[in-house]
């Protein structure tokens, strides 16, 4: 007979999601959004809410709807692009981009706050990450492991240290809510919106989804759950927690920013933002608060990560152990981290640009495979039209040829706001679409001659 989990075991994979999810992205970027929307905070996290936390769901479901890992999902568009993609993917939740930034944050917040010679700032740095870092690989060795650790011990701590922390901003708030700050793209009410939406991208919780796969499958094998049904349902039911958390998270880490500007004035570093915010609101001890909160949601983020990465690249080459890939991803996480949160944030912005059209897309394809029949043709059709754009928007945010695709490809619609891929991928699948019927037609006249 099958097993089944309980409610109270579902809740605890729910909260080891949560936490593997609850990582530096989920705290830094959401206040500064509050700080510069303002008023129109409200529709700026509208936007934010769809891609940082409801496509998260969807991803879930995606995932066990296309096979229960990302490269069986992108393998509908072919084999090379399952390859390339998943390969981008990893490394960017691993060594180039979460674990660095992770780090970073947790030093900005927890450590920095508390250096008062800022000429050993850089040493502070480098000790503090190798020791970060080597207890996200101790944390990492054992996979089967996780729920204990992650989902019944770590995320209630923190959980609860946040509330206090956000109860205290609604009870006693910092300051007043002021009008949006111009020339950040919060304006008016679709652009905050638009904006809300491709900032969402920069908590990689939708991308994070299609990397925890492997390693959720992992830890709720060890619970004795087998049959893919089983997982699936699972995996949905304790997704659904998940979101949750994250939704009461972002619009509390939103409000805290859109009230902190008489406080502390207008900052572009989340990590900064929220540190002063607690520092307002409760005093010095306020820094240890947070401090302790974000060290806990750094280290399940950046074990999860870890672990993920290395799981991943076991399979696809087995020649190297899980565990010889947790030592190899550590030390180039630990390389990238020192380069500083501010450098970290600028070199992955376009890689983000880039994969989160092509994962928006992914799922959008799953969900609606039904209509056309899973056919090839529509997937890779919708995945170019998405790619060529999502392309050109990674280059404009590395600012580079930025006026000259604005006058060259300005007449897509949505393209100025970073959305302009909505409009190719839906052309491209059209495209696929029609060449899949073509092509049927051509195999039955062939057929009866």
């Amino acid at each position: 007979m099958e097993k089944k989990l309980s409610f109270f075991q579902i809740v605890a994979i729910g909260f080891m999601l949560f936490a593997m999810f609850l990582g530096a992205g989920n705290v830094i970027f959401a206040p500064v959004l509050g700080q510069q929307a303002g008023t129109n905070t409200p529709i700026a996290m509208a936007g934010f809410l769809v891609t940082g936390v409801g496509l998260v769901l969807l991803a879930i479901i995606a995932l066990t709807k296309g096979g229960g890992t990302v490269e069986k999902l992108a393998s509908r568009v072919s084999p090379k692009f399952a390859v390339v993609f998943s390969v981008l993917l990893f490394l960017t939740l691993g060594p180039i981009y979460v674990i660095p930034r992770t780090t970073s944050v947790v030093y900005e917040i927890a450590i920095k706050q508390l250096i008062t010679d800022n000429s050993m700032i850089g040493l502070f740095l480098l000790v503090f990450s190798i020791i970060f870092i080597a207890l996200t690989v101790y944390l990492s060795w054992e996979t089967t492991k996780f729920v204990d650790r992650l989902g019944k011990l770590i995320t209630p701590v923190f959980a609860t240290l946040l509330v206090i922390i956000v109860a205290k901003s609604i009870f006693t708030p910092m300051g007043s809510v002021h009008g949006p700050v111009d020339g950040m793209g919060y304006e008016t009410a679709s652009d905050a919106f638009l904006k809300g939406f491709t900032q969402g991208y920069f908590t990689m919780d939708v991308l994070a989804a299609f990397v925890f796969g492997g390693i959720f499958i992992k830890s709720i094998d060890a619970l004795g759950i087998r049959s893919k049904k089983e997982v699936s349902k699972v995996f949905i039911k304790a997704g659904l927690v998940t979101v949750v958390g994250l939704v009461l998270l972002q619009v509390s880490m939103s409000w805290i920013g859109a009230t902190s500007v008489d406080a502390v004035g207008y900052t572009t570093n989340g990590g900064e933002l929220i540190a002063l915010a607690s520092k307002a609101l409760f005093g010095q001890i306020g820094i240890y608060l947070i401090g302790i909160v974000i060290l806990l949601t750094g280290i399940t983020t950046n074990v999860a990560c870890l672990a993920a990465v290395a799981e991943y690249f076991e399979r696809i080459i087995p020649k190297v152990s899980y565990k010889k890939w947790l030592i190899i991803f550590s030390l180039g996480s630990l390389i990238i981290t020192n380069f500083g949160l501010t450098k970290i944030l600028t070199m992955a912005s376009p890689i983000l640009m880039l994969l989160y059209p092509i994962a928006i897309a992914l799922i959008i394809l799953i969900f609606t495979d039904s209509w056309f029949k899973g056919s090839r043709a529509v997937y890779v059709g919708t995945i170019i039209g998405v790619s060529i754009v999502a392309i050109m928007d990674a280059l404009k945010d590395a600012n580079i040829a930025v006026e000259t695709l604005n006058n060259v490809f300005g007449f897509i619609p949505l393209f100025s706001n970073g959305a302009g891929w909505i409009v190719t991928g839906l052309i491209g699948a059209i495209i696929g679409f029609f060449f899949k019927k073509e092509k049927q037609e051509e195999t039955g006249e062939l057929r009866e001659a």
